[in-house]
């Protein structure tokens, strides 16, 4: 057994030194990690063992998968800094010489509200982390609970590339990288995981006054020990009323969301109407700002989390939407229209 556990490593680093691009590294991922994997096939010849070698062969295993999913992730950051430095090295050099242009611009109001956000949790502890805009399959969708061909899938009607990899469609996508990046703190040092990472997302939209098929969202996570439900909505009101300087008037709806249990829609009063109804609105007189809840255990495991020991919230918040309210645009598309006039108006008011 213990051969075929070396052989077997042996087997995964030559094909991670080969592999060159995201797509194959996925391929990679399933062979050995999925399902049908070779990791997975081991556990198979466990019923020939006996219970003390039994014991001692799945604590191997385990190890074994740990092991391989750890070298993946790393061959992943590997693959992804070669791409960026591809990129940079790709873009012309600009002539430092040239002088100023006078006319200056002004901040996008996205750009403004993304800001005030970070502030805000920043002064709460909270990590701001950045997030790739192409993502597997596996990040944006199952290590989130979503496996393939799952219902849930239609809820995000999503732009895929030819190599198997898409926009992401919720910020969402970076949490499984998140959870990994900081468990060892979590665990070794009792440091609780606090991060946000906003981000530009993509859906194939019907566009209309509250819907946009490009958008920016800012997802928060926080998992420690007796993390509840009240830490969600104390953060939360927090957050809102530091960013309209004012207390917020919110509701927490049932809402179904693959990656929380229970999961929560928070909606804040139209600001843009006072609550009466308009079409921002959708004449409800409330704005859907912020699917939420408690991490699910399946996405903790995932991540290389004992839902056991440790719990969580997880939030996904429109900085889009947000932005709208704040500055009281009517029409989402104005904030992609490019119209220096409608956008030129916007200044940080801090």
């Amino acid at each position: 057994m213990d051969e075929k556990i070396i052989d077997l490593k042996k087997e995964l680093d030559g094909e991670l030194s080969a592999c060159e691009n995201v797509a194959d590294l996925e391929n990679i991922r399933v062979k050995y990690l999925g399902k049908k994997g070779s990791v997975t096939d081991l556990l198979k010849e466990m019923k020939n063992l006996s219970n003390e070698e039994k014991k001692t062969f799945g604590q191997k295993v385990n190890e074994l998968k740990n092991e391989v999913s750890d070298k993946i992730t790393e061959r992943m950051n590997d693959l992804k800094k070669k791409e960026l430095e591809k990129e940079l090295n790709a873009m012309p050099e600009f002539d430092v010489s040239m002088p100023p242009s006078l006319d200056r611009g002004s901040y996008h109001p996205i750009t403004l509200v993304q800001r005030q956000c970070e502030a805000v949790f920043k002064s709460m502890g909270f990590a701001v982390e950045d997030y790739s805009e192409v993502v597997t399959d596996y990040e944006c969708f199952e290590a989130l609970n979503i496996p393939k061909h799952h219902p849930a899938r239609d809820m995000q009607d999503t732009y895929y590339l030819e190599n198997g990899q898409l926009l992401k469609s919720h910020t969402s996508a970076a949490q499984n990288a998140i959870y990994k990046k900081y468990k060892d703190a979590l665990v070794n040092e009792g440091k609780p995981i606090k991060a946000i990472f906003p981000g530009r997302c993509f859906r194939n939209e019907a566009t209309d006054a509250c819907h946009e098929n490009t958008f920016f969202q800012m997802e928060g996570v926080m998992v420690d020990k007796d993390i509840s439900i009240s830490s969600l909505i104390f953060f939360m009101k927090t957050m809102l009323s530091e960013v309209f300087k004012k207390d917020i008037k919110v509701r927490l709806r049932p809402g179904f969301f693959p990656f929380v249990e229970p999961g929560f829609e928070l909606d804040i009063s139209c600001l843009i109407c006072g609550g009466d109804g308009c079409p921002s609105c959708k004449h409800s007189g409330w704005l859907e700002l912020c699917p939420c809840g408690m991490i699910h255990p399946e996405v903790l495991k995932a991540g290389g989390i004992d839902p056991e020991e440790y719990t969580g919230f997880a939030f996904g918040l429109g900085l889009t939407r947000l932005a709208m309210m704040k500055y009281g645009v009517k029409d989402i598309r104005d904030l992609n229209s490019g119209s220096l006039k409608s956008l030129s108006q916007f200044t940080d008011d801090e």
